[in-house]
């Protein structure tokens, strides 16, 4: 994973995982390892980020808990070069991540896209909260009409109960308010590919902070900041 860099991997990933979790420019990174003795350009930093938050995402996701069949589904406002794109998620009951997926367009098509990834991964929701979105109350009957006429068992599959109530789904919009408070600072994205990786890893960072992972808890996080837990697996 760190074959050839020039830096030791525990820097790297202590630079990625503070500028994922806190509200730190990279150059506020330049300025911390010049202090440090360390002399990296802020734009390495960035390269770091965008390069290895997918693949630490990806090491994490595979201790990532069950999440509840009880999900609340929302989208959010993201800026990437003065444009503004969506950034689909979804929570359990819990408060625990079940999904999230960054969209150019906001529409049945997206919401359809997302639905499919969350139920891949997790089953079917015996319930799904939404605000007043008539289009994402069409993808859940849509995606929901699809996997029951695929279903190949036995048994008759209950649909999925839907309930658009703007006041509970105040659940999630709270929860959006930990991605966007980091955001925020990043004044938006250069491009879609570096808001993705960097959106990823914003997401990894919180669900870390829930306790989603099997060994991914809040203590075992505060010990070992650099997320070489998962980097080493």
């Amino acid at each position: 994973m760190f074959k050839g860099r020039q830096f030791d991997r525990s820097m790297i990933l202590l630079c990625v995982r503070w500028y994922l979790a806190y509200s730190l420019s990279l150059r506020d990174f330049e300025e911390m390892m010049a202090e440090r003795g360390i002399s990296v350009d802020h734009a390495t930093v960035g390269r770091w980020v965008v390069r290895y938050s997918p693949e630490l995402l990806e090491r994490f996701n595979r201790h990532k808990r069950p999440v509840s069949r009880k999900w609340h589904v929302d989208e959010t406002y993201i800026k990437v070069r003065g444009r503004w794109m969506y950034l689909y998620r979804a929570i359990d009951s819990n408060g625990d991540t079940v999904k999230f997926w960054f969209s150019e367009r906001r529409n049945l098509t997206a919401a359809k896209r997302f639905l499919r990834k969350a139920l891949t991964r997790h089953g079917r929701p015996e319930r799904i909260v939404i605000d007043g979105s008539q289009t994402n109350r069409e993808a859940i009957l849509c995606c929901d009409t699809t996997d029951r006429l695929q279903d190949r068992s036995r048994c008759q599959l209950k649909p999925i109960r839907i309930r658009q109530s703007a006041y509970l789904n105040n659940r999630i919009e709270q929860d959006h308010r930990a991605i966007k408070r980091r955001i925020h600072p990043m004044m938006g994205f250069k491009s879609m590919n570096s808001a993705r990786a960097v959106l990823g890893g914003i997401e990894m960072v919180h669900m870390m902070r829930k306790g989603q992972a099997k060994y991914g808890v809040i203590a075992e996080f505060s010990r070992n900041p650099t997320l070489s837990r998962f980097e080493e697996r």
